[in-house]
């Protein structure tokens, strides 16, 4: 399966990159910056410091976090926080969709591997199949999957 990763730098603020958007999904889906971490196995404090970079970097935060009480803390994404991802996600599929007849060229370049055989077909099978979260549409490097 080919597979593009984007960072995007804004000098000299930071950067976005995948593994930031994928804590923020996992916020988005735990309600919980902690049990976001523990899904992507990082540590809090790892986690927590990359949210506060973000939230750094631009205008509006992309986390708000609610303080522990009788029903506990939580996280959740602000209105930005999810632009930023349908924002991130869409360059991915656009950058993809750019180039993906040179990386086809460049996996054909190269050497067979002695797994590629059974790779090969498990890959073009996969490539059929919608990749999760994309409303139907496919891509070899299903970008979109979450």
């Amino acid at each position: 399966m080919n597979r593009l990763r984007l960072r995007i730098d804004f000098i000299p603020n930071g950067s976005l990159g995948p593994g930031k958007i994928q804590l923020l999904e996992a916020i988005r889906t735990t309600g919980s910056i902690s049990a976001a971490a523990r899904t992507l196995g990082m540590s809090y404090r790892r986690a927590w410091l990359l949210i506060d970079d973000l939230n750094r970097i631009f205008r509006e935060p992309v986390v708000s976090a609610a303080v522990g009480g009788k029903h506990g803390g939580g996280s959740e994404l602000t209105e930005s926080g999810n632009t930023l991802i349908d924002q991130y996600r869409a360059i991915e599929r656009e950058a993809y969709a750019a180039v993906a007849p040179r990386i086809d060229a460049l996996r054909d370049a190269l050497k067979p591997t002695p797994d590629s055989a059974d790779t090969d077909a498990e890959a073009l099978a996969d490539d059929a199949a919608p990749a999760p979260g994309c409303a139907g549409r496919t891509s070899l490097a299903r970008p979109c999957q979450r």
